[in-house]
């Protein structure tokens, strides 16, 4: 029953899913007024917070909505009356266009595009070509029919009939959601329960804050460049600059492809309209200029990152409302992908939005390194090296990335997911990255101070080759002073003892990576300690904080000195080690 249930589960929220879709494109008449109220409200939150300080709510709330909105008003009559005299206007610009035409086929004249067009025009002249027709040609009938509309005196309203009404009850839902704002709030935190208050509370806060932020930065960036774009194209003679700067404007809260068409189309109203050719291209230019401006100046220090949506998402984001909404839904995408992605990353039913929307990386830096050696691409494993080392401290790299790695391959072996052969790989691809991440290391640190006499250490790999990378890593991570370690894959007690009598060592490293159980290093650190009772006996369990050992007690019992989780907590426990008596003593043959 159990197994039932759990196969129908991905069918269940699919169809859950479908039904959601539905509902949003079925009860668009009504969610689409509710949604552009909400996001007025976001915006419009700050500005009335502050104001009700002087003024009270109530007149806070009225004061800032008939304002809004009778800017909002005044610039549509305006941009209405100027779409009227463009769509008057249109015709006269035919000869003007033609004329452009003809330039750019005289520029052509005598070419190779003029002999690509004079191929193209014999290939249609030769489809085009019918036999003569037999007999007599029957001429058809044509029956047309004219009605006489029939129209009111108020006939010309019925177009407005749907927009205002909408626009009313956008208008009066601002008013009410600004006025009762904190009542709205609590009521949905009561809704969801007591017991998710923490996480819900944080829910709405970054929403608000992300939603509100990115909204007012959007809006201002759109209104210093609706106003720059309409006074440059009014200096420069292009009619109804205020349609375009409106237009412009308008569209930069659609990402990416908003940008280009409100540049594109008064670029080709200038062609059309302007005589000659500097004309246009001062408008190009206009243009452009902006289009830096803005990109690099204006969106960098208001709001850059506010959105937390990757790029790829806010794009299908955007067809997605587009497609359900229309218009309205296009300008409300970004807001609306922004709420999404915050709901994913504190709900926990919807934490796939949240991996797949935002534009943290989905993978941190340690799995998606190991991704990359099991995809074996050590080209760009070599990359996140290079990254790592670029923004972190650049020692922290073997504990951060490359040590994890190996904790994670001899996991997936013991759990049967990756054949010995594949551990295999990881550990041999991550020798030779070691090799490369310990160069760019080495030209990091090469401005340091002149590092002291090295110490000597004999390093004992335990399970294998595994525990021998981590060696090399071990003596690359210590630097003052440097370690001179000898490194053994000695499995018996008695070899290991007698290579210590026979070196002399007084420092002994014994890496045994996890998640394998340490029973054969703790029975090596009793026969160690038996045979040598002065030896330092050093135990490295590295491993990241998921794989570490919960207790190391036993190991300290058999006779450690030290018993390590970290490559960085090592090299301090052997630096205290070099200011010792005797242990610079190198290791002999």
């Amino acid at each position: 029953m159990e197994d039932t249930l759990k196969s129908l589960k991905p069918w269940v929220t699919f169809a859950g899913g479908v039904l959601v879709i539905v509902v949003l494109y079925w009860a668009q008449a009504v969610l689409v007024p509710i949604a552009l109220a909400v996001l007025l409200t976001f915006v419009l939150t700050p500005p009335v917070t502050w104001l009700e300080r002087w003024i009270g709510r109530v007149a806070a709330v009225l004061a800032m909505v008939v304002v809004v909105f009778t800017i909002l008003g005044a610039a549509g009559w305006g941009l209405s009356r100027q779409m009227d005299s463009l769509a008057q206007d249109l015709p006269r610009y035919r000869t003007n266009i033609l004329e452009k035409i003809k330039d750019v086929r005289g520029a052509g004249r005598g070419g190779s595009v003029e002999k690509l067009q004079a191929t193209i025009e014999d290939i249609r002249t030769d489809l085009g070509k019918t036999e003569p027709a037999r007999g007599t040609v029957t001429r058809p009938v044509v029956v047309t029919s004219e009605q006489v509309a029939r129209s009111g005196d108020f006939a010309w309203l019925t177009p407005l009939i749907g927009p205002l009404g909408t626009a009313g009850l956008v208008l009066v839902l601002v008013i009410f959601m600004l006025l009762e704002r904190r009542e709205l709030r609590d009521r949905l935190i009561g809704l969801l329960g007591h017991s998710r208050l923490a996480s819900t509370t944080k829910a709405f806060d970054e929403a608000g804050r992300r939603v509100s932020r990115q909204l007012l930065m959007q809006a201002l960036v759109s209104v210093i460049y609706g106003v720059a774009a309409g006074v440059g194209l009014y200096l420069l003679g292009v009619p109804y600059a205020l349609v375009w700067a409106v237009l412009g404007a308008t569209l930069r809260f659609v990402p990416y492809v908003g940008p280009a068409l409100g540049a594109g189309i008064p670029i080709l109203v200038s062609l059309a309209s302007m005589q000659g050719w500097v004309g246009p291209l001062s408008v190009a230019a206009l243009f452009l200029v902006l289009e830096l401006l803005t990109n690099l100046v204006l969106e960098t220090v208001l709001y850059a990152g506010a959105a937390g949506v990757s790029q790829v998402a806010l794009l299908v984001s955007v067809a997605f409302w587009t497609w359900l909404w229309g218009p309205l839904g296009l300008l409300m995408a970004s807001p609306l992908t922004v709420c999404l992605v915050v709901m994913g990353k504190h709900v926990p039913g919807l934490r796939l939005i949240g991996v797949l929307m935002a534009d943290s990386p989905a993978l941190a830096a340690e799995y998606g390194y190991y991704q990359r050696l099991l995809a074996r691409d050590q080209g760009e494993a070599a990359d996140i090296i290079e990254a790592y080392l670029k923004g972190e401290t650049p020692r922290s790299v073997f504990d951060a990335l490359l040590l994890p790695a190996l904790n994670y391959a001899e996991r997936d072996r013991l759990d049967a997911t990756l054949s010995e052969e594949e551990e295999a790989s990881v550990v041999d691809a991550t020798r030779e990255l070691l090799a490369d991440a310990a160069e760019s290391l080495a030209r990091l640190v090469s401005d340091e101070e002149p590092r002291r006499t090295p110490l000597a250490v004999l390093g004992c790999a335990v399970n294998g080759s595994a525990d021998e990378v981590a060696l090399e890593m071990l003596a690359h991570v210590c630097d003052d002073p440097p370690l001179a370690i000898e490194i053994v894959a000695t499995r018996r007690a008695s070899e290991l003892i007698a290579l210590v009598r026979r070196t002399r060592a007084t420092v002994v490293c014994l890496a045994d990576l996890p998640p394998s159980v340490p029973s054969k290093t703790r029975y090596l650190v009793k026969r160690l300690r038996a045979a040598a009772p002065e030896l330092h006996i050093v135990v490295g369990r590295w491993a990241p904080p998921e794989l570490a050992d919960d207790n190391t007690q036993q190991l300290r019992e058999a006779g450690a000195n030290f018993v390590a989780s970290t490559l960085l907590d090592t090299a301090a426990y052997l630096r205290g080690l070099s200011a010792g008596p005797g242990a610079d003593a190198k290791i002999g043959a």
